[in-house]
């Protein structure tokens, strides 16, 4: 299965994809899309055109998104939430199940703990995926994403596997 993280952001939208095969994950690529233009819907349109690329490039079987926290500036967040809205549209239009995960998650499932700081993303993310070379720090947390995807899909998997066998 390939898996697409997605970390949402206006002016830099980190992505990265990995491929699972059982307990083993494996790096595909990772980057970052830069938003052109001054103007809100220029920059929006600027990420969904990119984004749309990657997936029709690396053609992922699901992808996840983290989720926004709303903090004190009201129209940063606002703002946000719009390029979260490219980060969804894009893999619902390629037909995929997007997961969203809170910041929190990401980092607990990646790292153990759910306050980490991004250089030890960047550390646990590079241990998960031995040899990878990431593009930045908003690449490192849309692959932490995607690792953070993998690891429920394979719980979801492990447990509906136990509900059949006991169903059995």
């Amino acid at each position: 299965m390939r898996v697409l993280g997605i970390d949402p952001g206006l002016r830099n939208m980190g992505w990265g994809i990995i491929d699972v095969s059982g307990a083993r994950l494996s790096h595909v690529a990772n980057g970052i899309c830069h938003s052109a233009g001054d103007v809100l819907a220029d920059r929006l349109l600027s990420l969904h055109a990119q984004l749309t690329q990657i997936v029709e490039r690396h053609a992922p079987d699901a992808a996840a998104v983290e989720q926004t926290f709303v903090n004190k500036d009201a129209v940063a967040t606002l703002k946000l939430g719009q390029a979260r809205g490219i980060a969804l549209l894009v893999p619902a239009q390629a037909g995929l199940t997007v997961g969203e995960y809170a910041p929190n998650a990401v980092k607990k499932t990646v790292v153990g703990v759910g306050h980490a700081a991004k250089a030890q993303i960047d550390h646990m993310v590079r241990l998960h995926l031995p040899g990878v070379s990431i593009a930045g720090a908003d690449a490192a947390d849309a692959l932490a994403i995607a690792i953070c995807h993998a690891h429920h899909l394979q719980s979801a998997g492990k447990l509906a596997a136990a509900l059949q066998r006991a169903g059995a």
